[in-house]
């Protein structure tokens, strides 16, 4: 009789989890780097002429451009919901 070996669950071989540890380091690297991100940097002052006010990103105009000699502010384009600024 010719006897061959069963054979072996999927999990037990080696190539699944060599081609999954490729995605699964992405996930970790992305969390890792969105966890540094929010801990370090997330009360850094807005720089080139930039106010933060909750959700929205006010830019004031920079000297020389339209509006500067009034004090005037441009919004910037906002990425989520309109928010009423009363």
């Amino acid at each position: 009789m010719d006897r061959t070996p069963a054979p072996r669950p999927w999990y037990k071989e080696p190539w699944p989890w060599i081609i999954m540890a490729g995605p699964a380091l992405a996930i970790v690297g992305c969390a890792i780097t969105i966890v540094l991100a929010v801990q370090n940097f997330s009360d850094v002052a807005i720089r080139d002429g930039g106010v933060k006010r909750g959700l929205v990103v006010e830019r004031t105009d920079a000297a020389g451009a339209a509006g500067s000699e009034t004090g005037r502010k441009t919004a910037a384009p906002q990425l989520g919901p309109a928010v009423d600024a009363r």
